[in-house]
């Protein structure tokens, strides 16, 4: 009798398998975020006159956002992915947002 509640609550339980096909397009999302971030970081103008690194700056920052805010809006969004992902990957795009508005908002 045990077994067979036991395998009718887990059959019917999907979080796990939810919770690793949502993990691998998030990872991904916020791989890219981070990477626009970390460029966006790393690029330097060369003087004030250098306008390509102020809109490398620009671009990359926006991007940034933009991926910080579809992997926000993917696990928020659905009831069903928001309880089976968990609040902490809300950090990632959250922290990354931070850090790209401040790096936009400075400019060089």
């Amino acid at each position: 009798m045990f077994d067979q509640y036991r395998i009718a609550r887990t059959a019917g339980d999907d979080s796990g398998c939810l919770r690793w096909v949502m993990a691998v397009p998030l990872t991904i999302l916020y791989a890219l975020a981070a990477f626009c971030c970390y460029t966006a970081l790393i690029t330097r103008p060369s003087g004030s006159w250098d306008q390509d690194a102020y809109a490398a700056i620009a671009l990359m920052s926006f991007l940034a956002l933009a991926l910080s805010a579809l992997g926000v809006l993917v696990t928020v969004a659905p009831p069903t992915v928001r309880r089976a992902m968990g609040p902490w990957w809300l950090a990632p795009p959250l922290g990354i947002s931070v850090v790209a508005a401040i790096r936009w908002a400075l400019g060089g």
